[in-house]
């Protein structure tokens, strides 16, 4: 059964129950009061969208009669929809004030002498404050679930980031050991093979060397591609595959699990290098990343902006709404960035903004030399 029919079943069934409580009980005024109780109890259908309302308009019925169950099922369902401490508090008080009254007024005046009157009061107290206090612990146990899958997540990630960053490593060292010791000899090869070549008098040794001579260079050859895709690749660690650029901005957004909107403005026709579109990318993978991870519950805004001479990429979030949770980190995300920028003649900037929020910036000018 999908989730939407089983809410409806459930506040139907909801329904029933205070509509069966209302038929139970007893009214001081039997028209107006049933009335009110029953309005009440339908009006528990608005319970998920507008549950302030909902409760409010129980009231009535639970003040001019028996009837507390629509009342409760609304205040519980407002306790698990707020964090609002004293609106919870005001509402339980209303509640409890008013069954009070309506019992020693209206509705048993002569059951209750004085002497019972402050036991009463708290027994309205404490049935008003069982589903706030229930209502809130569902809520804190939903909110902690919530952190906890997102911590999970957050994990997952710079795990995989960890990973792929000592992958790259890996890879970059041996296109250097491939490009320093192994070309370098294969090219020595192809030299001496060479000039044997030239200087062998009979024709198999001439024909030897010549044959070493071209695979050498063939070997060559396939180095050279071997180290331009070590160098580039190190994405995943199963499979080579392109590196990011520009284009693959809104899928980085879309699955960043944080509230965030993308604003690409560039200029027609503006064709940037790839490794200028790389470390844009990088930033706001890093940026996304660090949101993700210190300001949770925060709206993020993802600007490309070309400024004149300059490209602008920036990330910018507002405060976090929700507590952060301490993540380990090796805090050289920024570092790599910063390093990156200098070495295509940018700067990176990262610090505070307004309201609370974090703001990185990186500036790449458009006439590098990349």
């Amino acid at each position: 059964m999908r989730p939407r029919a089983t809410a409806v079943l459930v506040d139907l069934g909801l329904v029933g129950i205070a509509l069966v409580d209302v038929l139970l009980g007893f009214a001081a005024d039997v028209s107006i009061g049933r009335a009110s109780a029953i309005a009440g109890a339908v009006a528990l259908l608005l319970r998920r969208r507008v549950p302030l309302v909902a409760f409010v308009a129980t009231l009535p019925g639970a003040f001019l009669t028996d009837a507390m169950y629509a009342s409760l099922i609304a205040l519980f369902t407002l306790s698990t929809r707020s964090r609002s401490r004293l609106l919870l508090a005001w509402c339980a008080a209303v509640f409890a004030a008013g069954n009070f009254v309506s019992w020693t007024v209206l509705l048993a005046p002569d059951a209750f002498p004085r002497v019972y009157s402050f036991a009463l009061l708290l027994y309205n107290l404490a049935t008003a404050a069982a589903p706030v206090f229930l209502g809130q612990l569902i809520l804190t146990r939903r909110e902690l679930a919530a952190r906890l899958a997102e911590i999970t997540e957050a994990r997952a990630h710079e795990e995989l980031l960890t990973m792929q960053s000592m992958l790259a490593k890996e890879r970059a060292q041996l296109a250097r050991e491939m490009h320093d010791v192994v070309s370098h000899q294969v090219s020595l090869i192809a030299v001496r093979a060479g000039a044997l070549q030239v200087r062998a008098g009979d024709a198999e040794t001439k024909q030897a060397a010549t044959t070493i001579r071209q695979l050498s260079v063939r070997t060559l050859e396939e180095l050279r591609y071997m180290v331009n895709v070590l160098r580039v690749s190190g994405s995943r660690p199963t499979e080579l595959t392109p590196q990011p650029t520009l284009d693959q901005l809104a899928d980085l957004v879309a699955g960043s699990a944080v509230d965030a909107r993308l604003d690409v403005d560039l200029p027609a026709g503006t064709e940037l290098p790839p490794p200028m579109q790389r470390a844009i990318y990088r930033t706001v993978q890093e940026g996304l990343t660090n949101v993700r991870k210190h300001a949770p519950g925060s709206t993020t805004t993802v600007e490309i902006r070309r400024d004149g001479a300059t490209i602008r990429a920036t990330v910018t979030n507002t405060a976090a709404t929700r507590p952060v949770l301490p993540l380990p980190s090796g805090q050289h995300g920024l570092a790599g960035l910063r390093q990156r920028a200098e070495l295509l003649g940018g700067t990176l900037q990262a610090g505070p903004a307004g309201d609370n929020g974090f703001r990185l910036a990186l500036y790449l000018p458009v006439g590098a030399d990349l």
